[in-house]
């Protein structure tokens, strides 16, 4: 699908309507302190008027400004947010572009205020990967800059921009259902932000896998909150107090998973023995933790490499086709994984 571009209103129309001259416009936007501000009130009236945006993307490149772009991620502590930090930082760097890093710790008001930042810093685009409950007018925002925006790990309905991910369905498809392989009935899905998109993804696999194995989906199974490793504490402690408890348990991600096998020792029970887990995100930390974690692989380091090359194709070409890059998720089985009902 070819992204729509609407026709933006000229400078040339903003002078116009305020009868004064282009170059007099033109000095204004560039904040010339040659102008009375009688007449400057008369343009930038005129620019609020007629919804005139500063088309910063092509001055910055007539003066060969646009070698900072922005990246905005929702948590620098989560390693899958480092891991896609080394992707976009290998792919921009070699195109000789320098990265603003700004962290949101998944606040809407934090993502508006970077979002603010990098435009002050006149950035040639941003890559965004947006917080859980990303509002209806930063949606909107996002919409008007005009700078170009790729979008990567999570989708904002409306957006009209870029986006790369991974197929959160399938990957939590394949974990659940290698769970039911192994005589799992009472499967939990636990962490994670459920107004999400990434939620409402891996929801639905898990959902998906039950069905197929004509299971019945027990809601009182499926617990979110914080995608940390506190958040995977406190969500194992509410199915563990469960009558009817599970025997495996899909975590929303690695971090999680992490809290979640941290609370089954404090409570006596072993991962990975008396109750099998698997996360989702295959961080470096999967293989080193004891048990070693069965985890869905999304690749964040080659999310940040695509989102990184869309930038560049965009800040290049505004008016180029819209791009969704989905990347196939795989299974990486280990130890965490290895209890079989019944025996």
């Amino acid at each position: 699908m070819k992204r729509k571009k609407q026709s933006r209103v000229t400078l040339q129309q903003v002078a116009e309507h305020a009868g004064v001259s282009r170059a007099t416009a033109s000095l204004i936007v560039r904040n010339s302190p040659h102008i009375s501000e009688a007449t400057r009130k008369k343009v930038l009236e005129s620019m609020r008027e007629l919804g005139y945006v500063y088309d910063r993307v092509a001055a910055n490149l007539r003066s060969q400004r646009s070698s900072t772009v922005g990246l905005i991620i929702t948590d620098i502590a989560n390693t899958f947010f480092s891991e896609l930090l080394i992707g976009v930082h290998q792919t921009l760097e070699e195109e000789g572009y320098t990265v603003l890093l700004g962290t949101t710790f998944d606040s809407d008001t934090k993502q508006n205020h970077l979002l603010s930042t990098m435009l002050e810093h006149r950035v040639g685009g941003v890559i965004l990967c947006p917080v859980s409950e990303t509002s209806k007018e930063t949606i909107d925002r996002i919409n008007q800059l005009d700078i170009p925006i790729v979008l990567a790990v999570r989708e904002l309905p409306g957006a009209n921009c870029d986006y790369v991910s991974v197929d959160y369905k399938v990957g939590a498809e394949m974990a659940v259902s290698h769970l039911i392989q192994k005589g799992h009935r009472r499967i939990a899905f636990l962490g994670g932000r459920s107004e999400s998109s990434t939620w409402k993804e891996r929801a639905q696999g898990y959902y998906d896998a039950l069905h197929q194995a004509g299971l019945e989906v027990d809601s009182s199974l499926v617990v979110d909150g914080p995608p940390t490793r506190e958040g995977g504490v406190a969500a194992v402690q509410q199915v563990l107090n469960h009558p009817d408890p599970p025997t495996a348990i899909f975590c929303f991600s690695d971090l999680v998973a992490f809290g979640v096998m941290q609370e089954l020792r404090n409570t006596g029970l072993i991962p990975g023995q008396d109750m099998a887990i698997v996360g989702f995100d295959n961080v470096p930390e999967a293989e080193t933790v004891t048990p070693s974690l069965t985890t869905v692989s999304s690749f964040p380091r080659l999310i940040g490499k695509h989102a990184a090359g869309l930038l560049h194709e965009r800040i290049a070409n505004f008016d180029h086709e819209q791009q969704r890059v989905i990347l196939q998720p795989e299974l990486a089985i280990r130890n965490s994984s290895q209890q079989v009902v019944g025996k």
